[in-house]
């Protein structure tokens, strides 16, 4: 356990790494208080992790600090200017215009670096016409949704605490406000470099390029090819993501280039939504008319955004090594894709063939409307003898079809019923966060009690394990959970 306080581990290495006196990258920004803060929830477990004792993030000035109340004379905190295509359309410039970096905590034996960022502190240079706050129901959403991401194993920022206090915002109603401490590996989007090269700034763009390969990739530091490297990187890491939110039924919702992680984490959670009933077509965003950013769009959107940022990259690299950059990714996608989807039906390695058995299921359960979560987690317990997720289906001649060759082919596998469910159910959640979880923990929450939030939080942490309180949330989802819209207004 590191023995210095939260506030002396701040050391703005990104603010300190360009000169301080160059606004090129970012405006120094300093926090605005929220009236009378509390904590709604702290992530314990998170906090643990960067060395922080419970006792540290529980107290008064860590509360004063997350919420951005306090004396800010020692920490450079700032936000940084990015651009991007919204909608598949050039928007020019953005930044964060509700997020403030606080700085960055060193973190285990490598003193691994890790931002912590305020969202919903005030407003900065780059919010345009917003307040620069963040509501208590878009913050519960992604203080809960981040740490069911990291739970299933995908790479994600995170979220160390949410506070609110009396200080309120207008939407469509007036609404509390809050203020998510977001922690991540890099806030570095596909605009930050968007930004300098429609800016004709190349300079800038080889500075944040060398400035990603000395924080994140050191070894590459003196390598000819470091530029294609992290170019490179970037391709099969966003590849793998998207290949992850495929599996467990998650639709981000806004895929502009802005909200793209340069490490292919997932990053700013607004209007996500995961699948009740399997719909490939399912669009969580209220605001997309056109279904840009639904559920089947997703691997070819981020392709498409990846064109976007290796045109960044045409100052660094030649255009045939950019192409040969671009050609991993549906590659890496559709391998990283095949081999869970087979692993989640129980298949020790992929085959050609099994693409067949896949889809098939696929496609009955979108043709009978199968809960996605629920059928993979049932799907755990078939065998020869045990075949009660036939239920699920109303043409159930189809699935006793698909079920004599899934049974087949398991049989081709030297593993018994037994490994192979033990196996699944480390792959298959139990539980991902539904809109109505969300709900009704924002419910609770709107009227001043936080202990759902809390049981979601302990939950969604380990969401391939029951939970001995989780019962309510392993079922169907309730019938008003179909009402539920969500949009970007937050």
């Amino acid at each position: 356990m590191n023995n210095k306080s939260v506030q002396q581990r701040l050391e703005c290495h990104f603010y300190n790494y360009f000169n301080a006196s160059d606004s090129t990258f970012f405006s120094a920004v300093s926090p605005q208080p929220v009236d009378s803060p509390f904590w709604v929830s702290t992530n314990i477990d998170l906090a643990e992790m960067l060395g922080i004792s419970a006792k540290e993030l529980n107290s008064d000035t860590c509360l004063q600090l997350l919420s951005g109340g306090l004396n800010h004379d020692d920490i450079d905190s700032f936000s940084v200017v990015y651009s991007g295509h919204q909608f598949g359309v050039w928007a020019g410039q953005l930044g964060d215009g509700r997020a403030i970096t606080l700085g960055e905590i060193a973190v285990g034996n490598n003193n691994e670096l890790w931002d912590l960022q305020l969202k919903g502190a005030g407003t900065t240079p780059y919010s345009r016409f917003g307040d620069g706050r963040a509501v208590l129901r878009s913050s519960i959403r992604e203080y809960l949704c981040s740490e069911v991401m990291h739970g299933l194993g995908i790479g994600t920022t995170r979220a160390l605490s949410l506070s609110t206090g009396k200080t309120t915002a207008v939407r469509e109603q007036i609404e509390p406000v809050a203020v998510l401490c977001r922690v991540a590996r890099s806030h570095v989007r596909f605009g930050n470099f968007e930004h300098f090269h429609y800016d004709n700034n190349p300079k800038a763009v080889k500075e944040l390029a060398d400035y990603l390969i000395e924080r994140h990739f050191s070894d590459w530091a003196n390598d000819p090819k470091r530029y294609y490297l992290l170019l490179q990187n970037c391709v099969l890491k966003t590849a793998k993501t998207i290949a992850q939110w495929q599996s467990v039924g998650f639709c981000h919702g806004v895929m502009n280039t802005d909200n793209m992680s340069i490490l292919g984490d997932t990053i700013d959670y607004g209007p996500f939504g995961f699948l009740d009933t399997y719909n490939p077509d399912y669009i969580c965003n209220h605001s997309d008319h056109q279904g840009r950013y639904s559920f089947r769009n997703q691997p070819s959107i981020g392709l498409w955004n990846l064109n976007a940022l290796a045109t960044c990259f045409s100052s660094l690299l030649e255009t045939s090594e950019i192409t040969e950059c671009l050609k991993h990714y549906e590659t890496e996608f559709l391998r990283n894709y095949r081999q869970i989807m087979a692993s989640k039906i129980g298949l020790l390695d992929y085959q050609p063939e099994d693409e067949l058995l896949i889809n098939r299921l696929l496609n009955m359960m979108a043709t009978d409307q199968v809960d996605y979560t629920l059928l993979f987690r049932k799907l755990c317990d078939f065998s020869k003898n045990n075949q009660t997720v036939r239920d699920y289906f109303r043409d159930r001649d189809e699935f006793d079809s698909w079920s004599s060759d899934y049974l087949q082919r398991l049989e081709s596998q030297e593993t018994n019923d037994k490994q192979r469910r033990e196996s699944m159910m480390k792959i298959n959640p139990l539980y991902v966060l539904r809109n109505y979880m969300a709900q009704t923990a924002i419910e609770a929450a709107e009227a001043g009690d936080y202990s759902e939030v809390e049981l979601l939080l302990s939950l969604l942490s380990n969401p391939y394990t029951p939970h001995p309180d989780g019962e309510k949330y392993e079922g169907l989802p309730p019938d008003w959970a179909s009402t539920i819209s969500i949009s970007c207004s937050s």
